[in-house]
This record gives structure tokens, sequence and C-alpha cells, in this order.
């Protein structure tokens, strides 16, 4: 390690995709605390639940539903916070 006083100049690029398209095969759902849960009576299919999902984790089934994929779904919250008629409730992931 060098003696040089560490500046945004010098240090080590991070955060790099060597290839595009790769987010599939990292499922990332295995480390979260609390899950999503969605009460289909409550959903309005405003669709906010899809397009705030920083994880691209929420889909629409062919019935027009929107379901969340676990193993994508990191448990961040946001679809439950965006969600207007508060269908989507956040549960605590179990042991």
């Amino acid at each position: 390690m060098s003696n040089e006083k560490p500046t945004w100049k010098n240090m080590p690029l991070a955060g790099i995709i060597f290839e595009p398209a790769t987010s599939k095969k990292y499922r990332t759902g295995d480390f979260r605390s609390s899950k999503p849960i969605i009460d289909v009576k409550l959903c309005t299919k405003c669709r906010m639940c899809w397009v705030f999902c920083p994880d691209s984790a929420v889909s629409k089934t062919p019935e027009g539903l929107y379901e969340i994929d676990m193993e994508y779904c990191k448990g961040c919250g946001i679809c439950a916070v965006e969600c207007a008629p508060k269908a989507i409730k956040m549960e605590d992931e179990e042991e």
C-alpha cells in the first residue's frame, strides 16, 4: 500500500458491470429480514409496486394480479409504502 493520501482520483474502481443482464443469475432474497405479503382482495392493480420495486421482483400474473418473486426481493418495503390501498404488508421473515 502506498503512503499516498487516498482521494477520489486514486480510489480503486468498484461496482463494475463486466457483463450486461446478469442480475437474474444472482438471487438476492435470502438475506432479507421482512417480506411483503399482498392481500389480493385489497389490490387495485395500480402497478405502483411494480413501478417502484428497485429489484424488479414484482411481476404480473396471467390473471392480472401482481406477485413478488421472493428469490430476488430484498425486503426493502418500498412496495408496501407506495401501495395506496395498503394491500401490501411487511411481515417478519421466519427463520
